[in-house]
């Protein structure tokens, strides 16, 4: 069968390029391999012995959908926990994180990009969250930030409300769960590795589906660790199936300087040094222990910032017309390939989106400006 599939492509490639007046047949003859192609695809799926594996050629002719950063080099999208002890202020930090995504105003010195945000204050009431709004933020509000006191639990009505709300406020980019045991099914099992990295896996398929961040309030043991990490309360399996964890700590505890350890797939391991205002109860930083590091200037980007798309709001043609108009010596196969791995970068830097896509003639490239904030 493969190679008749193999032949029968050739035929329909040559027939094409040497009649064009029998397009009208190619494009019914390919329609016909594209669905014999799909069909035969849904069968190997369907068959449980059958590995699905892509080729390393495969892997650099996709693009992939880019994990554009919440907040530069500190929060970007999948599960996270944040984990520190009792009442050592995590919701007014939570509400702080909340409140900047909200309105994508810097955290810090970190750029923050705006997006809607939900925040489940499970241990809080109303009057509580507005009284701690009114000390941190004034009268200064926003749209974009819903909270709820109440929830269900996860897999019993929790995953069918978030859902909901995401499918309602199209530009959610965080839910923050404050706390992490308020949503947890109680049961026998409750605290074993398998129990753990189930509801993990769980929360972190939704947030991957929807392209968001969770955020995860959770408490430490009071046991010391030589990996402060291993003070989460729980077993291993928590953070063996997030994508990252922050670990609030105070020096002291009637103090006000506390560090905040971030580590993650997606950013640098970092060490915050925060103090707390005692009037607005704003965390604020006082140093990053090492600075953090920044990719170096790609020239591609830059030439196709300035020479294709300067004044120009959308492009579109074959690789080989793309790298005619670049001064970058590169190879049309080679510029597609790149710019699928450095589409992110390019629409971050750049403000730039780019897609390719397979058509009849060979490859064509797209690019185009986009300044709306959900891009």
């Amino acid at each position: 069968m493969p190679e008749i599939y193999a032949n029968y492509t050739f035929v329909l490639i040559a027939c094409h390029s040497k009649n064009p007046k029998f397009q009208p047949v190619f494009e019914s003859q390919w329609n016909l391999l594209f669905q014999f192609t799909l069909q035969r695809e849904m069968q190997l799926r369907s068959d449980p012995s059958y590995l699905q594996a892509i080729s390393m050629n495969e892997l650099f002719d996709t693009q992939y959908r880019s994990k554009q950063p919440l907040i530069d080099g500190l929060l970007y999208p999948g599960t996270y926990i944040f984990a520190g002890s009792p009442k050592l202020g995590k919701s007014f930090l939570m509400a702080q994180l909340a409140y900047h995504v909200s309105t994508g105003t810097p955290l810090w010195n970190y750029t923050t990009r705006k997006g809607t945000v939900l925040y489940l204050a499970l241990e809080d009431d109303y009057r509580r969250l507005q009284e701690r709004l009114y000390r941190m933020f004034g009268t200064e509000s926003t749209d974009n930030l819903y909270f709820s006191v109440s929830a269900s639990q996860l897999g019993n009505g929790l995953d069918e409300q978030l859902a909901k709300f995401v499918a309602e406020h199209k530009g959610t980019k965080l839910i923050i769960i404050d706390t992490l045991q308020k949503v947890r099914v109680v049961g026998g099992d409750n605290y074993s590795y398998a129990n753990d990295y189930q509801i993990m896996a769980r929360l972190k398929s939704f947030a991957d589906a929807h392209g968001l961040c969770l955020l995860l309030v959770h408490h430490t043991r009071k046991q010391n660790a030589d990996d402060k990490f291993d003070m989460i309360s729980g077993t291993s399996g928590l953070l063996g199936a997030a994508d990252g964890a922050f670990l609030l700590q105070k020096e002291k505890r009637t103090g006000n300087a506390a560090t905040l350890g971030v580590s993650g797939r997606d950013q640098q391991d970092q060490k915050l040094y925060l103090i707390r205002n005692t009037e607005t109860l704003l965390w604020d930083l006082q140093k990053a222990e090492t600075e953090l590091w920044k990719e170096p200037p790609e020239p591609l980007l830059d030439e196709i910032a300035e020479l294709v798309m300067k004044g120009n709001p959308y492009w579109e043609g074959s690789p080989t017309a793309l790298v005619a108009l670049i001064n970058v010596d590169i190879q049309p196969h080679v510029i597609t390939r790149k710019l699928n791995v450095l589409a992110g970068r390019l629409y971050v830097e750049h403000g730039i989106l780019f897609r390719s896509e397979r058509v009849h003639e060979g490859r064509k490239l797209r690019l185009w400006k986009d300044n709306t904030e959900n891009a």
